[in-house]
């Protein structure tokens, strides 16, 4: 379940603990700076986001983001208003065929209850993958970001994220990817701050890469 500590106090903790523990680690913290993670209110929306942004640029995304807000009154991405939108109105707005679908089973679903974004903060994080999972085009990493940028868990680790592996290679020197297995072997040393620890992987990624643009969605680096 979501923690009532204020998340303030959570990333004090995390980040002091990490220092703590992993020399490596406290470097990055130094080196990134401050952790900046702020929980997401919207769940809805970031779902809906994490759909059109898979396998494209984040510059193609905030088209389509901008176009489907452009089709809804007030521009606000809510289950009631993508209900009244047929297929073809999403593809309209950019969606492909299947990322159409996706949104719509996704609207389906919270619409009639069968997916209650409200009770996701009462469910542990196998259960709220669980539940999220079940919609089509939602898979393990979209619903683990969800429970990094929504739901602010602390100890999530998204093995599968390609930013995540990337920065855990550079910061330990290593000379090719680490395997599925050595990421969670790893990410043993950091629990029970996952979730930071990532974070500041991402964040050395990020300085590498000389990426120093604002981050407008969960999938951009």
């Amino acid at each position: 379940m979501t923690t009532l500590t204020p998340w303030s106090d959570v990333v004090a903790k995390a980040t002091a603990y990490l220092s703590s523990t992993d020399p490596v680690m406290a470097e990055a913290i130094v080196r990134v700076g401050p952790c900046t993670l702020v929980p997401d209110p919207n769940v809805f929306e970031t779902l809906v986001d994490a759909i059109i942004s898979q396998q494209i640029s984040v510059k193609a995304a905030d088209a389509i983001m901008a176009r489907l807000r452009a089709t809804i009154p007030n521009a606000m991405l809510t289950p009631e208003a993508l209900i009244l939108l047929d297929h073809d109105a999403l593809r309209a707005a950019g969606l492909s065929t299947p990322k159409a679908r996706y949104v719509r089973d996704l609207t389906e679903h919270v619409v009639s209850g069968q997916l209650n974004l409200l009770a996701l903060d009462q469910m542990d994080d196998e259960d709220v993958i669980k539940q999220l999972t079940e919609v089509k085009g939602i898979g393990r990493w979209t619903a683990e970001m969800i429970l990094i940028f929504f739901l602010h868990r602390a100890d999530v680790l998204p093995v599968d994220d390609l930013g995540f592996i990337e920065g855990v290679r550079e910061a330990y020197g290593l000379e090719k990817r680490p395997t599925r297995k050595e990421m969670l072997e790893r990410g043993e040393a950091w629990r029970p701050y996952r979730t930071f620890a990532t974070w500041y992987m991402w964040g050395l990624r990020r300085l590498s890469m000389n990426n120093r643009r604002e981050r407008t969605r969960i999938v951009s680096l």
